[in-house]
């Protein structure tokens, strides 16, 4: 089903953190189906209501991510990469770069609990102090 892959697509590129927990479980497959499953009564609204393919596509799409959004595993990534450039570019020669950012977002967990993180305080400058720090900690676990 077209969903079910364009769904495993968008956690590979946005929240691997969640795939990775998903096949340490071995229930990628039954989440994603599960997922789709309980969206196909919008998109069948859709098809009913006349809706090009592709737009039903979009729409169950946004609706089957909008739990995920916005991603904490770009989030962090885009954190490291802006205020730790070469450790940035360091895992990632390395080929670590996702297993990293996903231990980041471990020890970020605290963070994201107490201070919340939507679509509305991603840009809140308190958050990404707390990221950046918390990240640092992780990167200089001595100091």
């Amino acid at each position: 089903m077209i969903l079910v892959e364009k769904l495993r697509g968008y956690l590979a590129e946005n929240s691997p953190d969640i795939l990775l927990s998903l096949q340490q479980d071995y229930a990628v497959t039954r989440w994603l189906e599960d997922k789709v499953y309980n969206i196909m009564p919008f998109a069948e609204e859709l098809i009913a209501e006349g809706k090009p393919q592709y737009i039903i596509e979009e729409l169950s799409m946004r609706e089957l991510t909008k739990e995920l959004r916005p991603s904490k595993f770009l989030y962090v990534r885009s954190i490291l990469e802006e205020e730790f450039l070469q450790t940035y570019s360091r895992f990632r020669e390395m080929g670590v770069l996702t297993y990293e950012v996903i231990n980041m977002l471990e020890a970020c967990k605290p963070v994201f609990e107490t201070l919340g993180f939507t679509e509305v305080n991603e840009d809140d400058r308190q958050l990404r102090y707390a990221v950046t720090g918390t990240i640092y900690q992780y990167l200089n676990p001595a100091t």
